[in-house]
């Protein structure tokens, strides 16, 4: 069966160069904030082929530029090549977030050859409708105190900062990443909830649009998963995860992720959907879910579900 030869015990492994996806989806890059992986994003970027690339918001953090002008050559680069996958074909899409809102001034626009939209709707290979907006717009936090956002912004900025301190020397003792951020989410009982009900709220809305899933960003927590016949998907960041989801020929999603050491090896598939077949239902196979202390060889049951047939197209 596909789903068993594809869940290795090292991952699923893509090429670092000429991988030819039909879509990718990527969000909160970040830049202009000290920790964006840009390096590792340009990485990704160089060897990427596809039809569709969506850019699912926070691509620019003007909440940091605000502060401080920090531009370094690396964002030029990474801009660069954004914009040579749109030169090359690419339909790229850019879907403003909370931290570069300022891009929705300029709605129906166009930068280049990349189009801005308030959010869209993406038709996979095989028929299936999703929904693909940032997310900051279901977040009452960001919509209706302001300051607070602002203060957990500044919060997760610093343990970002003591996460690369304390991965820095993790590498030196020959340790794997570990992320500080992702432990404290995990643990602290405001932050689990605000994520639980980020994403209820999410595949909700999904559901009222009679959509197959929602595709977004904005929470920094990557996950693929089908609850209640609808495929939530989140595409993670390029802070501490480096993240994407992608699409293949065949209409599948994957969560995929760009290690420290992915330049020689390239993107390692975290979770992806089972294809359906005569024998079993469509579910979702998690290969190396990025908890703490997770053992990146293992591999852990997913939850499966019903196939969802192709809905309607929404108004």
């Amino acid at each position: 069966m596909t789903t068993c030869s594809r869940a290795t015990s090292g991952g699923d492994v893509h090429p670092p160069h000429g991988k030819t996806y039909r879509s990718v989806f990527i969000s909160d890059v970040h830049l202009c904030a000290r920790d964006a992986q840009s390096e590792r994003l340009y990485e990704f970027l160089d060897g990427l082929r596809c039809d569709y690339l969506y850019l699912v918001g926070d691509v620019i953090d003007v909440w940091a530029l605000r502060k401080k002008w920090y531009w370094p050559r690396q964002y030029n680069d990474v801009v660069h090549k954004l914009l040579k996958r749109s030169r090359k074909g690419a339909k790229v899409i850019l879907i403003p977030g909370n931290h570069d809102d300022f891009f929705r001034d300029f709605l129906g626009t166009r930068f280049g050859d990349i189009e801005v939209r308030a959010h869209d709707y993406h038709t996979t290979a095989d028929g299936r409708r999703f929904l693909v907006i940032h997310g900051d717009q279901f977040d009452t936090v960001v919509r209706y105190h302001r300051w607070l956002s602002v203060l957990s912004c500044w919060a997760y900025q610093y343990l970002i900062t003591l996460n690369r301190l304390v991965n820095a020397v993790r590498r030196r003792l020959g340790k794997p990443y570990w992320s500080l951020a992702g432990a404290v989410k995990q643990r602290v009982k405001r932050a689990v909830k605000f994520i639980s009900d980020f994403e209820t709220t999410l595949i909700a809305e999904a559901k009222r649009q009679n959509v197959a899933g929602v595709i977004c960003g904005h929470i920094h927590q990557p996950d693929l998963r089908q609850t209640d016949g609808i495929l939530y998907v989140n595409t993670g960041d390029w802070v501490e995860h480096c993240t994407a989801i992608v699409e293949d020929e065949t209409g599948r999603l994957s969560l995929i992720t760009w290690p420290e050491n992915a330049k020689a090896t390239g993107a390692r598939t975290l979770r992806f959907e089972a294809p359906a077949d005569a024998e079993t239902q469509e579910g979702v196979i998690d290969m190396t879910l990025d908890t703490p202390g997770a053992d990146p060889g293992r591999k852990t049951g997913g939850a499966r579900g019903p196939r969802r047939p192709a809905p309607a197209h929404a108004s």
